[in-house]
């Protein structure tokens, strides 16, 4: 390191391999005589006499000192380009020697197997053809040793090695040292009273290390988990009453060998609260705590929870903001009363001081195109600002589906009253390509492939092609919906499908569909929509076990050993149907996919008569209820549901065909414990022996010789009603060890009917046939009943490494003869 030559003592430069050289430098300054006459700089290759000059501070006229000389060594150093620095005055001349940093030839890892060398390059700074820069090198070393910890490799060591080169080039190694991943082998719980171990450790979502955890990283340590969990421990003992609750210290504890953690949470639990009085004091005009008393949903003497009665206020402001008050707030106040263990509760309603939305900033959509982020928002520029529109953003943003994570921060605007919205997204995949096979209850064993992409180019458009091959079953769909077509509150869309089933396996035909529909619908509010669907659809009903006949419009069953029914029969060929269909959907469920509270209705029709072979209305209304029983269980794992429906369909003209394949059928995924349509009216296949001379039909005179009959026996066929009804209870539930491998359990009870038939006919008592109204027989319809079947089981869905494998075991409680039960409906391997 050189020295500072002066009158005064030698000072050390701050910086090593900086040298500053100074002959004779006077205290004070001269001058004319100590002006720099000349800048000289010696021993670039690399870098132009005019960029190092850029760089200094002091340039020709100035005067020389000691401290802008020294800055301007400073700032060179300060660059990175150069490994040293040396200055010195010749005469009034400032001579600047400089030796140049390496160039990064390439940078190299070397002992990585968990991790992949592009994942090392996305976190650290050096890059090849780079200035090298020892400094840098102790930067990336310490982030490859950060990332390697938020894999929970906490015992990784990484040594960098540099590599001279010819030409001042260097390589980079880091030689990495991968450690396994350290497991949690112990989570402590201290001061926890009210509490067991067991009941917070259900809470958290880290896990002590365990041998069926495989599928699950929950027993890996990490400490963003552990910040987490601590939140989680908050909401819960919050939730249950704890208001002076509090995290004393949560520890996380690395073993001597590297490889596990103990994680100890130190707690304060204090007393247990319940609501003593509840109270409503209003700031707005015009809004009354009498007409807000209806909007309290939590009630005196109950257990305090926080979580609860903050959605309440909510809930509130949401609802005066919705009824003309744009700026209204509702805060909560508490006032404790730790002897008596009772709190009193304050809705305190007022007003917000007016801001709006002056501008709203986008950012990180690398592919989806600002409008189409924009126009989901729920405010924009110019609206009014509430605190409550950033929630509803960033929850309109994920619901778009296109994001891995998203934020959204304020900014103060212009002017006092005016607010700016930053939106921070992180693009997530959104094509998906699946190849898979499996196994369903329905159509046998499968084979799947899918193509779709759910933001094509970024325009937010959803298209797609599926197909699948089963045993039972060919299905090829093309879709195409535009969420916001022609930049307005429509979505629109096109299906295109062809479709074969064979039923061969519980009844006499075959079914194939070649058409498509065209879809629109659109929003009223958040929860309120619409929809309307045309349908063009080609349909056969082929491959039934016809009955031979000798008499027009009857059919005689002649050394026939088993017919399909008559009435499947009459539907057997193609037919057209042309129909117009629409559908209400009020949804207020928390979640759309996996539903935890709220509710869901649908109501909808379906008109077929615009053109084609079939003329009939139908009806149907759904309904479900979630209810969370968070309170009773302490997690949010257990979900009661209440789900209903009915639907009824009949011919608004006779000279309509009917088909069997447009009733209802009841059975499999909406009466578990049944055969899919094993349940409501069916018919006999025929089944005819002939006599000594041959057969004809029940109560026929003898001609010509004839003189027997033929029995209407054999299997029956399912033909569908046209009024049903169902309901169902279910508790879904975690099971030991489940939330780990990824299954949870159901309870349920299902009940409904189905009943009705369409073709009109008479029932002869005579051998139990029956008459068509065009004169020709059929079997006895049986199983036409109103009554209701119940059931009820138990069942499992595993989200495994091939798909959601789903098993359902049901027990008929109450059923009618002849139905068809089915004790065991399971699928899995949808895709992969």
């Amino acid at each position: 390191m050189g020295a500072a030559q002066a009158h005064a003592a030698p000072r050390r430069s701050h910086h090593p391999a900086m040298h500053v050289v100074s002959a004779g430098a006077p205290s004070a300054p001269r001058a004319f005589g100590n002006l720099i006459s000349a800048i000289i700089i010696e021993g670039n290759n690399r870098i132009e006499n005019s960029t190092v000059l850029s760089y200094m501070t002091v340039q020709p006229g100035d005067t020389f000192s000691r401290d802008a000389i020294s800055r301007s060594l400073k700032t060179l150093y300060a660059t990175g380009l150069f490994k040293d620095v040396l200055m010195k005055r010749e005469g009034n001349t400032l001579v600047v020697k400089v030796i140049e940093n390496p160039i990064v030839n390439r940078i190299v890892f070397e002992g990585n197997m968990a991790v992949k060398d592009n994942e090392l390059l996305r976190e650290i700074a050096l890059r090849a053809r780079a200035v090298f820069s020892p400094q840098q090198v102790a930067v990336d070393r310490q982030k490859i040793l950060n990332f390697y910890a938020s894999k929970s490799r906490f015992g990784t060591t990484v040594t960098p090695q540099i590599i001279k080169l010819s030409h001042n080039r260097v390589d980079v190694v880091f030689n990495i040292n991968e450690s396994p991943i350290s497991m949690v082998r112990k989570i402590v719980f201290v001061g926890n009273k009210y509490y067991s171990e067991g009941d917070l450790a259900a809470v958290i979502s880290s896990k002590e290390s365990a041998w069926y955890r495989f599928l699950s990283n929950a027993d890996e340590y990490n400490p963003g988990r552990v910040r987490y969990d601590m939140e989680l421990l908050k909401r819960h003992y919050l939730h249950t009453g704890f208001v002076d609750f509090k995290i004393v210290n949560a520890t996380g504890e690395m073993s001597p060998d590297h490889k596990t953690f103990m994680i100890t949470y130190t707690l304060h639990e204090g007393p247990r609260y319940n609501l003593d009085k509840i109270s409503i004091r209003s700031n707005i005009k015009g809004v009354t705590p009498k007409m807000m008393k209806p909007l309290v949903q939590v009630y005196l003497h109950q257990i305090y929870d926080g979580t609860a009665i903050q959605d309440n206020a909510e809930n509130m402001q949401d609802w005066l903001q919705d009824h003309g008050h744009p700026f209204a707030v509702v805060r909560t106040d508490i006032a404790r009363n730790p002897e008596k263990r009772r709190i009193d509760l304050l809705f305190d309603i007022g007003e917000m001081p007016r801001a709006y939305v002056e501008r709203i900033d986008i950012n990180g959509n690398t592919i989806t195109r600002d409008g189409v982020i924009r126009r989901d928002l729920p405010v924009a520029e110019g609206d009014a600002y509430t605190p409550a529109a950033r929630k509803y953003m960033k929850m309109a943003i994920m619901d778009m589906g296109y994001f891995k994570n998203a934020s959204v921060e304020q900014s103060e605007g212009s002017a006092p009253d005016k607010v700016n919205l930053v939106a921070s997204v992180v693009e997530k995949p959104t094509g998906e390509f699946s190849l898979g096979g499996g196994y369903s209850t329905d159509v046998g064993v499968l084979g799947n492939l899918a193509l779709k992409q759910h933001n094509l180019l970024g325009t937010g458009i959803d298209a797609g092609f599926s197909g699948t091959i089963a045993y039972y079953e060919k299905q090829a769909d093309l879709t195409f919906t535009d969420p916001y077509f022609m930049n307005r509150n429509l979505v629109a869309g096109a299906d295109f499908y062809f479709t074969q089933n064979n039923y061969q396996t519980y009844q006499k035909y075959n079914e194939g569909q070649y058409g498509g529909d065209l879809r629109a619908g659109y929003s009223f509010n958040r929860y309120l929509s619409q929809e309307w669907t045309y349908t063009l659809v080609d349909r056969q009903v082929g491959n039934s076990m016809p009955c031979k006949s000798y008499l027009p419009g009857r059919c005689y069953p002649y050394y026939q050993e088993d017919a399909s029914s008559v009435f499947v029969q009459n539907s057997t060929g193609w037919t057209l149907l042309s129909q117009l269909s629409t559908n209400f959907t009020y949804d207020r469920r928390d979640n759309r996919v996996r539903p935890h509270s709220g509710f869901i209705l649908n109501a909808g029709g379906d008109f077929a008569g615009i053109g084609g072979d079939e003329q009939y209305l139908r009806g149907k209304f759904n309904g479900a209820y979630y209810i969370p029983l968070d309170d009773l269980t302490g997690n949010n794992l257990w979900t009661f549901r209440l789900k209903g429906g009915v639907g009824y369909m009949g011919n608004w003209s006779k000279g309509g065909n009917v088909n069997i394949i447009d009733n209802f059928y009841l059975g499999g995924a909406n009466l578990r414990g049944f055969m899919q349509g094993g349940v409501g009216p069916r018919s006999g296949h025929v089944k005819c022996k002939p006599g000594n001379n041959g057969g004809l039909g029940p109560g026929e005179s003898k001609r010509g010789g004839f003189n027997g009959y033929c029995p209407w026996e054999g299997q029956d066929d399912f033909i569908g009603g046209n009024f049903m009804y169902t309901a169902s209870a279910q508790l879904d539930y975690p099971l030991p060890m489940g939330e780990a491998l990824g299954i949870s359990g159901r309870a349920f009870i299902d009940a409904g009917s189905l009943f009705g038939v369409r073709v009109p006919y008479k029932h002869n008592l005579h051998k139990g046939a029956s008459w068509l109204s065009n004169g020709g027989a059929a079997t006895p319809i049986t199983g036409d009943s109103a009554l209701p079947r119940v059931s009820g089981g138990l069942g499992i869905s595993w989200k495994s490494p091939f798909g959601l494998v789903n098993i359902d075991g049901a027990v008929p409680i109450r059923k009618e003869r002849g139905d068809k039960t089915y004790p065991i409906r399971f699928g899995f391997g949808q895709q992969f």
